[in-house]
């Protein structure tokens, strides 16, 4: 069942962070957001976007167009999605608050792109933006650790801590990623998985871009696809099914980071 027309605009951060934090599975905002947008049906807030950049803004965007020197300024990526939970099982309202984004950001900026990643660890192909008709660009693995007794979920960017203590725990003076040796002590599990990458053309300028690419709007991603692997010593990996994370526990997760 498709809800009334939404309107997207701006809404105050700590507005937008609340509800991230209550509902979405992650809780971590990242430094480089630039667009808190509220998801609205007349004046009944039902959802926020958070558009920014990752870690790597100018990477992303030229690993993406190789051939052409584009500019951070040149996209916007959903950081977070997140709507109030008796929307999320609509399956018409995740088209419906992007088809409103779109329109916002053709509207409000000058981007070429919107681009996105869908969450495999978290079971997501990205079946939405397949019905949007945004252009599917291959995926690329990412690794995540897991708590074996409370099942949570632990970001490498909310893993500094830990990092700390695994390094006085091998005595050096930094790590970068956590040992084997140091997550068996911590009963901690290191997990790989697929993150799925999109984009969208906004202008027709960045809609030429994506014609001149082997990008495709066929072929996406399907359940078949989710596939995982867990550490069972040092470099060694055996497939396994998907695990499922505990969203109630935070212990080692930051809840935002400024």
């Amino acid at each position: 069942m498709k809800h009334p027309s939404l309107t997207i605009k701006e809404i105050p951060k700590n507005e937008a962070i609340q509800l991230i934090r209550y509902y979405h599975y992650s809780k971590i905002i990242l430094k480089l957001c630039k667009y808190f947008l509220g998801i609205f049906s007349e004046k009944k807030l039902l959802g926020v976007i958070e558009l920014g950049w990752g870690t790597q803004p100018l990477q992303t965007i030229r690993k993406l167009f190789p051939d052409n020197q584009l500019q951070t300024k040149d996209y916007l990526e959903i950081g977070k999605m997140c709507f109030l939970p008796e929307l999320n099982r609509n399956q018409y309202f995740g088209s419906q608050a992007l088809s409103a984004l779109i329109q916002w950001l053709s509207t409000h900026t000058d981007c070429l792109f919107l681009y996105t990643l869908a969450d495999g660890i978290e079971g997501k192909c990205g079946y939405v933006y397949k019905a949007v008709n945004f252009y599917y660009c291959g995926y690329f693995k990412t690794s995540v650790y897991r708590d074996q007794q409370t099942h949570e979920k632990i970001h490498p960017r909310s893993a500094r801590l830990l990092l700390e203590e695994n390094a006085r725990f091998d005595n050096v003076e930094k790590k970068h990623w956590l040992t084997q040796d140091f997550c068996a002590y911590k009963g901690i599990e290191k997990i790989n998985g697929p993150m799925f990458r999109y984009i969208y053309p906004l202008t027709k300028a960045g809609n030429q871009l994506s014609h001149m690419t082997v990008y495709q709007r066929r072929n996406y991603p399907k359940d078949k696809d989710l596939r995982f692997e867990t550490r069972i010593a040092h470099r060694k990996y055996k497939e396994f099914s998907q695990q499922m994370f505990n969203k109630d526990v935070s212990f080692y997760n930051t809840q935002v980071v400024d």
